[in-house]
């Protein structure tokens, strides 16, 4: 018997096999978890499909989250196929490339409306449509990592974003608490995806996180576990926070001795 045996539940933001998204949704259904996807792009179709199929996911659509027409049709679907869910999982976030490297202060209005668009309006957009489906009350995750908090070079308006997407979160735990939902963030290590490539020295940035974190960078497995929790009825009274799931990056205030030598 899984934890989440009987659990019905949408994960937005599967690319490929390397996404976080993926490594959750490999979690949620190795705990019993019946699951939904929706996907980016049909550019992504070819990519997501198969991952579906491998574990048996029978309702897999696209969506653009930035519009609401779209979204709308996503919901009424699921509640077609699903009937109600028992959670939401949001791992979705967009930066144009030309605005990952160089300096924050150069960002264009355009680019800056566009990052907070896709990576945080989206959770509202959809906690507001999941809230309809889960008469039972639920559980709503989104991912975020620490340059919401700190400056890590190169990330600029996708830390501006994450921190909104924080501060999101708990806004939307205190709306929702009325109807029995949790909304709660896991912040994880770098983690080489689709989205993270993109990154100016990144690379660079993910073999310094791993040194310089305790444990070492968390992988996808980790997160996805960490997942498992959250949605669980066991974080029953968990809602508004932000999981660091990081190997412990985040509580330093100097690099390991490793690191400095």
């Amino acid at each position: 018997m899984g934890g989440l045996d009987g659990k019905k539940g949408l994960i937005f933001g599967i690319a490929n096999k390397y996404s976080i998204a993926w490594g959750i949704a490999q979690a949620l259904h190795g705990e019993g978890a019946e699951l939904g996807f929706s996907y980016a792009g049909e550019v992504l179709t070819k990519r997501v499909e198969p991952l579906a199929d491998s574990i048996g996911v029978t309702f897999v659509e696209m969506c653009d989250v930035t519009d609401d027409a779209q979204i709308d049709t996503l919901f009424n679907q699921a509640a077609d196929h699903f009937g109600s869910i028992d959670f939401l999982v949001h791992s979705i976030a967009f930066a144009p490339r030309e605005v990952l490297g160089g300096q924050f202060v150069d960002t264009s209005r355009d680019a800056f409306k566009l990052t907070l668009d896709v990576s945080c309006y989206s959770l509202v957009a959809l906690a507001r449509h999941a809230r309809d489906l889960m008469p039972n009350g639920g559980s709503i995750m989104t991912m975020t990592a620490y340059g919401s908090e700190k400056v890590l070079p190169n990330y600029n308006v996708m830390g501006v974003a994450k921190a909104a997407l924080e501060c999101t979160v708990r806004y939307l735990a205190w709306d929702l608490s009325e109807d029995g939902i949790r909304v709660n963030a896991v912040s994880a290590s770098p983690i080489k995806t689709l989205s993270s490539a993109v990154i100016s020295g990144f690379r660079k940035a993910l073999r310094y996180s791993n040194e310089a974190s305790p444990l070492g960078n968390a992988v996808q497995e980790d997160v996805g576990d960490a997942a498992c929790f959250l949605l669980n009825d066991q974080a029953s009274k968990i809602t508004g926070q932000v999981l660091y799931v990081d190997g412990g990056y985040s509580i330093m205030g100097s690099p390991t001795r490793e690191v400095l030598e």
